[in-house]
């Protein structure tokens, strides 16, 4: 690996090569280069091969790996960002390369905000005004592909389905033993796909690659439909709340969201382009859209099952460097956020056993809850509510006597809550079900019912 050079400033073209599935061992291989350099090769690995498929699901699957191979190639692409992109074995068509430019534009947004890129009008799939066949039905089971983060919020998603009868399978990618406990505990049927990245890619961050936050969502959703065709499921469903929409505001530069792709403009575009293009029969959404992060903590209160099992802390994830000892690492923004998202809604002893301590009674931790609260910084690059939301928890806490002693929660009511509009510290206005999702309508609305029990 070490006779490999890299220089990306060198670099002209980035290529997407070829992709490949084999449907005797469920391996999918997707091949990159940039310029004539070595190949890059990616393996995706779906268990329960070997697949049998028809001529209508085979279609339906080359279209899906198409769709992976596009997608996944941020991943390589970020490390030179070069201008010039070429698709060596398909035409694509507008609809396509409009796809692919929101999803790099946008997913790589804080990436290019960290690194002092501007990507504006850089990134152009090409394409060709074509005719484009409808995407086939390819009869799939009544089934959902459930994925699971191994945080709270998928395991609300897989409850509430649970309790309205839909079958399913919780499904993970990679090899993270956190996840794998927490989809265990569930006592349901489990899918753990594995995604290999290309090794090069480790070497060429080594040499001075651009390096940063790509659109993880959005890679892994395409994993999800791939596996749903070969499978049998007609549903791919994530746990993404309204809450995700929204970005860190940053002065002279605007809104940047680290979770554009947990967000509804990415769910509903993909989505539309998956029953358009690849299978009419398999939705994807998320269950959890029409919710605030505040109204899925309460959801989560509900049962004390996972408790010993749940982790939201981000640093049990990264795939270089430490984790933290025990499921919490309690300073980064996901510990923070998840604390002051459960604590209105969960009795003290409980949450402070949780986290083995009081992330609101820390000096320390002031600056971490001022971030989440939008007071003196931007909202965090992280996976976490709105400001409003954090600032609504924290005057329910203030007003609580068993937290408003607490370090964190004394300074609010002190320094920051003067500062704010009452009007907007409401939490019931927080908990309105919205409407703007893709959950499929007869599916809603027993669902509905269950989140309003």
């Amino acid at each position: 690996m070490s006779d490999v050079n890299f220089n990306r400033d060198a670099i002209k073209a980035f290529r997407f090569v070829r992709r490949e599935f084999d449907a005797e061992t469920g391996v999918a291989r997707l091949v990159y280069a940039f310029d004539d350099g070595p190949e890059l090769v990616e393996t995706v690995t779906i268990p329960g091969a070997p697949f049998a498929l028809d001529k209508t699901r085979r279609t339906a699957v080359d279209a899906a790996l198409t769709l992976l191979h596009l997608i996944a190639g941020v991943s390589y692409y970020k490390a030179a960002v070069p201008k010039d992109i070429q698709v060596d074995y398909a035409t694509l068509d507008r609809d396509t390369a409009a796809l692919l430019v929101e999803i790099y534009r946008h997913g790589l947004g804080e990436f290019a905000y960290r690194n002092g890129l501007n990507l504006d009008n850089h990134i152009r799939f090409p394409h060709a005004d074509a005719a484009v066949a409808d995407a086939p039905t390819v009869g799939l089971k009544r089934h959902a592909l459930t994925a699971i983060g191994g945080g709270k919020d998928s395991l609300v998603s897989i409850e509430a389905l649970r309790g309205v009868d839909v079958a399913q399978t919780v499904t993970w990618i990679g090899g993270s033993q956190l996840i794998r406990a927490c989809a265990e505990r569930t006592g349901l049927p489990t899918l753990n796909i594995q995604r290999q990245l290309a090794p090069e890619l480790f070497e060429y961050n080594r040499q001075g690659a651009w390096n940063g936050h790509i659109p993880v969502t959005a890679i892994n959703s395409a994993i999800m439909v791939l596996a749903a065709l070969l499978v049998d499921a007609d549903q791919v469903v994530f746990s993404n709340e309204r809450s995700a929409s929204y970005g860190s505001l940053i002065e002279g530069t605007g809104e940047v969201n680290h979770q554009w792709s947990k967000g509804w403009a990415f769910e509903r575009d993909f989505g539309e382009y998956v029953e358009q293009r690849i299978a009419k029969d398999l939705h994807y959404y998320s269950l959890l859209r029409p919710m605030s992060e505040l109204a899925v903590a309460r959801q989560f209160t509900k049962t004390t099952h996972y408790d010993a099992h749940f982790s939201s802390c981000n640093r049990n994830f990264h795939i270089l460097g430490e984790r933290p000892v025990n499921r919490w690492c309690g300073v980064c923004p996901k510990c923070h956020f998840v604390f002051l998202a459960l604590a209105p809604f969960m009795p003290k002893p409980r949450l402070v056993g949780i986290f083995g301590r009081n992330l609101l009674d820390e000096e320390s931790q002031v600056p971490g809850f001022d971030a989440l609260l939008e007071f003196r910084d931007h909202k965090p690059f992280e996976c976490v509510g709105e400001g409003r939301e954090s600032r609504a928890a924290m005057a329910a806490l203030a007003a609580r006597p068993e937290w408003q002693e607490d370090v964190v929660v004394r300074r609010f009511t002190r320094e920051v809550a003067p500062q704010l509009e009452t009007s907007d510290l409401s939490i019931d206005a927080l908990m309105v079900i919205d409407d703007e999702h893709r959950i499929p309508s007869d599916l809603w609305e027993r669902l509905r019912a269950h989140f309003a029990a």
